[in-house]
C-alpha cells in the first residue's frame, strides 16, 4: 500500500502570496490604536507611536487565521492507495540456428562485418528488453536442439545466456524438425493466454528424424504460434574457411528452405520473413514485437483521510479571538 500526503485542490494556497503583500500595506498605513484611552492627554501620547504593541498582536492573529483556512480550502488529506496490475503475459521460445553456416559474414554489426549468429544476437538481446511482461526462454540447435535458457521473466539473465550461446557446440547440421518439437514441449504445460515460438534459420532440415511439417502439427494441436525467419543474403554470401594458411573467405551458396518455413507459419497462426541484412533482422523483430502484445489492466484504487480540520478549527478560533480582543479590551478608538 501506497501513503502519500496530498492537497485537493492545491490551487486555493496561491491565497498565500497575500499575506506579505496584506504585511506590507498594514505597514505602509501604520498600525491603527488599539487601547482604550481614558482622556485625550493620554491619547494624544499615545498617538506618537504608530504601532501599537497590542495593535501588532491582533493583526498577526489575522494574518495567521487567515493562512490556517486558506490551507483548510486547499483540503490537506492523506491518501492511501494501491495499485493492482494484471498482465496477461506472453510465453515466448527464441528459436536459433547455429550451425556452422551462422559463420557466414554476410551481416554487420555496429557498421563492421560480423557473422549471422552475433547480429542474431544482437538483435534479440534488444527484442528481450522490450518484453518486461513476458516469460521468454531460448532454445538453439544445430544437428540437435538443446535448451539455452528455460522460460523466464528475468531480462537479464537471458542477456547473459544468450551470449554463452555458440556455434560449434553441438554436432553440426540443421535440425529444425528437431528444433520446432523441443520448442514445443518447453511451452507444453505453459498457462499463458499466448504462447508462440520465434524460429531463426539459415538452411534447410539436413539433421533430426522429425520432419518440420510433422512438428509443425504438434504446434498447432496446442495452440502455439510460429514465426519463422530465414537469414541470410540472397545468392551467395562469404564464409570463413580455415585453411592451414589461416583464415580465408570464400562465397558459398545461400540455401533456405523458404516453402517450408512459410508453410509451419501459416499453419500455426504466424508469418515467415527473410532477413537478408541487419536492417531487415531488426525490423523483423519490430514487426513481431508489435503484432505480438501483452494485455495489461491496471486497477487503482484510493481511500483518503481529510485533514483539513487540523487548519480549519485553529484558523476559526484565532480569528474568534482576534475578534473578541479587537472588540472587548482592544476596542479601538471611534
Amino acid at each position: 500500500m501506497n501513503v502519500s500526503f496530498q492537497f485537493a485542490h492545491p490551487w486555493f494556497l496561491l491565497l498565500l502570496l497575500l499575506l506579505p503583500v496584506m504585511a506590507w500595506w498594514k505597514g505602509r498605513r501604520g498600525q491603527p490604536l488599539a487601547l482604550r484611552l481614558p482622556s485625550i492627554d493620554d491619547a494624544v501620547k499615545v498617538g506618537a507611536r504608530s504601532h501599537s504593541r497590542a495593535g501588532a498582536w491582533l493583526f498577526l492573529l489575522s494574518l495567521l487565521s487567515f493562512a490556517l483556512l486558506v490551507v483548510a480550502l486547499a483540503r490537506p488529506r492523506r491518501v492511501r492507495g494501491t495499485s493492482d496490475v494484471e498482465s496477461q503475459g506472453i510465453d515466448i521460445i527464441l528459436t536459433i540456428d547455429v550451425s556452422g553456416s551462422m559463420e557466414a559474414l554476410d551481416f554487420k554489426l555496429q557498421g563492421k562485418q560480423s557473422n549471422r549468429l552475433e547480429v542474431v544476437k544482437d538483435v534479440v538481446a534488444k527484442f528481450v528488453v522490450q518484453r518486461p511482461d513476458d516469460r521468454i526462454g531460448m532454445v538453439a540447435f544445430a544437428g540437435r536442439p538443446y535448451l539455452a535458457a528455460p522460460l523466464t521473466n528475468d531480462e537479464d539473465w537471458i542477456a547473459k545466456r544468450l551470449q554463452d550461446v555458440k556455434i560449434g557446440q553441438v554436432e553440426d547440421g540443421t535440425a529444425i524438425g528437431s528444433a520446432i518439437v523441443s520448442s514445443v514441449d518447453h511451452l507444453r504445460d505453459s498457462e499463458a493466454k499466448s504462447k508462440i515460438v520465434i524460429l531463426l534459420t539459415d538452411g534447410v532440415n539436413t539433421s533430426g528424424s522429425i520432419n518440420p511439417l510433422t512438428a509443425t502439427e504438434a504446434a498447432k494441436a496446442l495452440g502455439i504460434k510460429i514465426y519463422t525467419i530465414g537469414a541470410g543474403t540472397n545468392g551467395e554470401a562469404p564464409y570463413p574457411v580455415r585453411t592451414m594458411f589461416g583464415t580465408q573467405t570464400q562465397m558459398v551458396k545461400v540455401e533456405i528452405d523458404e516453402k517450408t518455413l512459410g508453410e509451419i507459419a501459416e499453419k500455426t497462426g504466424g508469418k515467415y520473413f527473410r532477413a537478408t541484412d541487419t536492417d531487415s533482422l531488426e525490423k523483423i523483430y519490430e514487426v513481431i514485437n508489435q503484432l505480438e502484445t501483452t494485455a495489461r489492466k491496471e486497477k487503482k484504487y484510493e481511500d483518503y483521510d481529510e485533514w483539513f480540520a487540523v487548519a480549519l478549527w485553529p484558523g476559526l478560533g484565532l480569528l474568534l479571538i482576534e475578534w473578541l480582543l479587537r472588540h472587548t479590551r482592544y476596542r479601538r478608538l471611534p
